[in-house]
């Protein structure tokens, strides 16, 4: 069969849909590259932290997610500036977090840590290690992906990004609201 035996209209039809179908395209991948995703929020749980000593990690479920809860010490606080250049994304600009977390800390108080506990490599969980004090870290066991106490990765592992914090707001002096921001 030849060009010639299809009609016009016929070959007029497939030329629109073929124009739509590459305009469908087009327009969601402009979309896809253009939104950004916002921190995790929905189904707002509470969680009290005045008991919660210094240097002390605190794990809940939310969203059928592990989360975090780290009282850093003082110590801890200032360590998060020691690493800088062993990390793939130090000042949070390529992390899914709220705005106003994206600071040294990724908090809204420099002692209280809140962050999915998933590796952004496969999901698993990692696990506090290290002795007391500035040389902790969070790692990965599976694949040996290692975040500093801001959850921020380091370059040696294969973990491709930052925790995820998500969006939370404080509630008085020790309350958390996690999933409002």
């Amino acid at each position: 069969m030849s060009d010639d035996s299809i009609s016009d209209p016929d070959r007029r039809r497939r030329q629109v849909l073929v124009g739509l179908c590459l305009l469908g395209a087009g327009v969601g991948a402009a979309r896809y590259l253009t939104e950004s995703p916002g921190p995790p929020a929905g189904n707002p749980v509470s969680a009290e932290f005045s008991d919660l000593p210094p240097g002390k990690l605190r794990v809940i479920d939310w969203q059928g997610r592990t989360l975090w809860i780290l009282r850093r010490t003082a110590e801890e606080v200032m360590a998060l500036a020691d690493h800088e250049s062993g990390l793939i994304d130090p000042h949070s600009e390529h992390s899914l977090q709220p705005e106003n977390c994206r600071n040294r800390h990724r908090a809204l108080r420099p002692d209280i840590f809140v962050a999915i506990g998933q590796c952004t490599h496969q999901g698993c969980t990692p696990q506090l290690r290290g002795g007391a004090g500035a040389h902790r870290e969070f790692l990965c066991p599976c694949h040996t992906s290692k975040f500093d106490l801001a959850g921020r990765v380091f370059r040696a592992g294969p973990a491709p990004a930052n925790l995820v914090i998500p969006a939370y707001r404080l509630e008085g002096d020790s309350r958390l609201v996690i999933g409002e921001g």
